[in-house]
């Protein structure tokens, strides 16, 4: 069978091909780029994998040669064999048809506002307690209402105004992280390092089991590029060049910085929450200030200095956040225009040319993971992180059971469909990169569903704030990850006039 391109108006509904045409050209390989760089250079996962110690790092340098490489060959193939807007979901419906893809896109649709209502929020509140003033209880309130809204709003308008966000957060990494390194040689060669043994960096099964639920997190987004391929102005040229360009700055973005701060920071203050911020504070001392042993106060140009970098900090939170919902909220917004959700998500703004409708229920859900995390932990922010992250983490690797064996089966269900790029190998090479993968979602979804699990005493490896609380803990991550499948259902089911009406377009012979 001859190749052939993949027809992406023989896959829309009537509905989509009209919402469609308001769709505005405009993602360049420059902003595909900076949108995947802002995915997966998170900062509010620093701290928690610097508190595991250095046997995170063995672990990052592992995932990143049995996971990050075959899960990025993965994407690109994909990303380029079938371009069309909402990409995940249209490999998944493509693969094991219309309702797996529909709960595939609300699971990895949902985890975004959840993670931006919460391990997000709450770290940008955290960066402004400890480099400016305590905000109090109604302070925190109403600057993370302001930090969630200002990230939708950057979502809500075209593309134009999204793509800044995505650019400066880009450039505050790349700047951050070295401006951070070379303040952490020259602290080192004033106080020397806090230094790590070669035994630290031994693995276990204690750090496998509490590392790589957060590293598997920390390493996925290349597909998020692919939501928006119809926006794109090269889609084909693109994916596969940022997927590269993408992998190779994340090893060196994420590494470095991991590593500075094991070296410089004492074992007290590695953190969950407070430890990428706790090492800003201690090595910007060179600047002006000082070390005590109950944290650290900076001076002079070292206030200066230490209130930009937790600003540039902030800022990449932000653009975290508007990164993963912006390309979230178009997969769902496809689900809708193809019947797996209410129709009412699909509408796409003719001024704007995004999703709107989706983009205001993501705030929704934002704020009220926000207000309900502060409720269910009394304020404690350690707990709240603990929360609302394992439960964005678990959601988002439940998406990807679908999203990675689609690769094989598409090999077989449609292999006469084109694919500008192709992982080498054969079959056999795919089948590898499909199980492969699909293994590291599924021990990242067991790992927060049931932290410790596999080591001896399991509840150890309960989160912060939660010792002794194991069945209440887990009610915290089963209880929303119930509600968010039946929601699922109940919305799959409302979607059922969009399906009935593309039959009938289909049997009539209507476009």
């Amino acid at each position: 069978m001859s190749s052939q391109d993949f027809d992406v108006t023989a896959f829309d509904t009537h509905l989509a091909h009209r919402e469609k045409r308001k769709l505005k050209v405009l993602v360049s390989r420059v902003d595909g780029l900076a949108m995947i760089l802002c995915a997966l250079i998170g900062f509010d996962t620093f701290g928690k994998l610097t508190s595991e110690g250095a046997a995170a790092v063995t672990w990052l340098i592992f995932m990143g040669l049995v996971f990050f490489v075959p899960y990025a060959l993965l994407c690109a193939e994909l990303g380029t064999a079938f371009p069309a807007q909402g990409g995940p979901y249209v490999w998944v419906k493509l693969a094991f048809g219309r309702f797996v893809a529909a709960l595939t896109a609300l699971l990895y649709w949902i985890s975004n506002p959840l993670w931006l209502g919460g391990a997000l929020t709450i770290t940008a509140v955290a960066a402004v307690d400890s480099f400016f003033a305590p905000l109090g209880p109604l302070g925190r309130y109403v600057f993370a209402l302001a930090f969630i809204w200002t990230g939708v709003a950057a979502t809500v308008f075209t593309f134009r105004v999204g793509r800044v966000v995505l650019l400066v957060g880009a450039w505050v990494r790349v700047v951050l992280i070295g401006f951070f390194t070379l303040t952490a040689l020259l602290y080192a060669a004033r106080h020397g390092v806090h230094g790590v043994g070669t035994g630290a960096f031994a693995p276990s099964m204690g750090s496998f089991v509490a590392t790589t639920p957060i590293l598997f997190f920390a390493l996925v987004g290349f597909e998020l590029p692919s939501e928006a391929s119809e926006e794109m102005l090269d889609v084909r040229g693109d994916v596969p060049v940022n997927v590269v360009r993408g992998a190779l700055s994340t090893i060196v973005l994420y590494g470095v910085p991991i590593l500075a701060v094991l070296l410089v920071l004492p074992p007290r203050q590695l953190t969950s929450l407070g430890g990428f911020l706790n090492a800003v504070k201690l090595i910007f001392t060179v600047y002006g200030g000082h070390a005590t042993a109950a944290g650290s106060s900076l001076t002079g140009a070292g206030l200066i200095l230490g209130d930009l970098a937790a600003v540039g900090f902030i800022l990449t939170l932000l653009s975290s956040g508007v990164s993963w919902i912006m390309g979230a909220n178009r997969g769902w917004a496809v689900a809708a225009l193809d019947g797996a959700a209410p129709r009412s998500f699909g509408v796409i703004s003719e001024r704007y040319g995004t999703p709107l409708a989706v983009d205001l229920v993501a705030g929704v859900v934002a704020t009220l993971t926000m207000f309900a995390a502060y409720w269910l932990s009394h304020g404690n922010a350690a707990k709240y992180f603990s929360v609302v992250l394992g439960v964005a983490i678990s959601t988002s690797a439940l998406a990807y059971l679908a999203i990675f064996p689609a690769l094989t089966k598409l090999r077989y269900s449609h292999a006469h469909v084109h694919r500008p790029f192709r992982i080498a190998g054969g079959k056999a090479v795919v089948w590898l990169v499909s199980a492969v993968t699909t293994a590291w979602a599924l021990v990242c979804t067991v790992g927060l569903l049931w932290p410790g699990v596999g080591s001896s005493p399991a509840d150890a490896s309960l989160p912060t704030g939660w010792a002794g609380q194991r069945w209440r803990f887990e009610a915290t991550q089963a209880v929303p990850l119930i509600l968010t499948l039946v929601l699922g259902v109940l919305w799959y089911a409302q979607g059922t006039p969009t399906r009935r009406a593309a039959r009938a377009a289909l049997e009539s012979g209507v476009a």
